[in-house]
């Protein structure tokens, strides 16, 4: 029933952000001043059925070609195409149809908005990736937001966006997750499966998932506590915590399952545009411009592998191993008081 729910629930009976009975589905995030701006040249139309629940703006990503799982109206993917700018291009693939009216309906207007046209939607099953004809190895990024919980067979979209990318690209998403696995029975519940709770992901089994598909170091970017309001669905999950969180998966050779020390240090440029005085990697990650930031072997892939090399300096190789990083631990991810991404000695 995923498939034809998420149908239902998103062309039908929700009309608009209003509608929704949980927070699961909203971005709290506060966009910076760049993201704003480009929010400001996104339709009203689009934005108005918009339904994701993190901020899906990955940094340094001009020029390159963009996927978007799940896109929905639109939002994401027109944010995007403004981040990639007229060198990059977006493909944004939905099931939705009354969704896909939305966002097609407005390509011209955004086109003429940019100044460039390099946005394209494609009606199709997220979990069945390999029969849109995409070619394997060809995207530079590929997005989600709030969608993978909506789907049945999460190991599968995961090992085919794997597939879809070029060596040392990222998939970088938000999504919904919880501190325990759900109850089967949940998922037949057609408002708990479209407000994003029933189907979200315990953290655990998403770690093993995206280990399985080959993203071997699953990095944290941000999470919060997710508010119920409605009484009646509060006390269908009976007291189960849920979580948005936003990760990035690299898919890098290479990497460890263990942060580990090889003396490794990198240093911040300041050179992409936004985060000129830092730049977050992840929640452990924030790393500001000139500063000397010790890093584990897998960061230091993270960075010197991939769009982020032209923007650091890197000290150090793999001759030399000194042990793991301590607090690299087990625990789940998130802080369930504040949100914010748990510390830890790691890295």
């Amino acid at each position: 029933m995923n498939i034809e729910n998420s149908r239902d629930y998103y062309g039908q009976v929700l009309q608009g952000s209003a509608d929704l009975k949980t927070d699961a589905c909203c971005t709290l995030e506060a966009p910076a001043p760049e993201i704003l701006a480009a929010l400001a040249n996104v339709h009203p139309e689009v934005k108005a059925r918009y339904y994701g629940c993190g901020l899906i703006a990955p940094e340094a990503a001009k020029g390159m070609r963009i996927l978007d799982l799940g896109s929905g109206s639109g939002q994401d993917a027109y944010l995007l195409a403004q981040l990639a700018g007229a060198e990059g291009s977006v493909v944004g693939v939905d099931t939705t149809p009354e969704q896909l009216a939305v966002a097609r309906a407005h390509l011209d207007w955004h086109a003429e908005r940019f100044g460039y046209a390099n946005v394209e939607f494609v009606e199709g099953d997220i979990e069945k990736l390999d029969a849109l004809g995409l070619e394997p190895g060809s995207f530079d990024l590929i997005v989600s937001n709030c969608v993978i919980n909506l789907v049945g067979d999460k190991a599968k979209v995961f090992r085919e966006a794997q597939a879809l990318l070029k060596p040392g690209g990222e998939f970088y998403f938000s999504d919904v997750y919880s501190e325990r696995r759900v109850p089967q029975a949940l998922l037949a519940d057609p408002v708990l499966h479209g407000e994003c709770l029933s189907g979200a992901l315990y953290w655990g089994d998403f770690d093993r998932l995206a280990k399985d598909a080959g993203f071997l170091d699953p990095r944290l970017v941000t999470d919060r506590p997710l508010g119920i309001g409605d009484p009646e669905v509060a006390e269908k999950v009976d007291g189960i915590r849920f979580f948005s969180a936003t990760y990035r998966l690299f898919k890098l050779d290479g990497l460890e399952p263990r942060c580990e020390d090889y003396g490794q240090a990198v240093r911040y440029k300041g050179t992409v545009t936004g985060h000129e005085r830092a730049l977050t990697l992840d929640g452990h990650h924030i790393i500001e411009k000139g500063r000397m930031f010790a890093v584990c072997g897998n960061t230091w892939r993270m960075l010197a592998e991939t769009r982020f090399a032209e923007h650091f300096e890197f000290f150090g190789d793999f001759s030399t191993h000194y042990g793991i990083f301590p607090g690299c631990g087990e625990l789940m991810p998130f802080n369930a008081e504040t949100g914010d991404a748990a510390i830890s000695g790691c890295c």
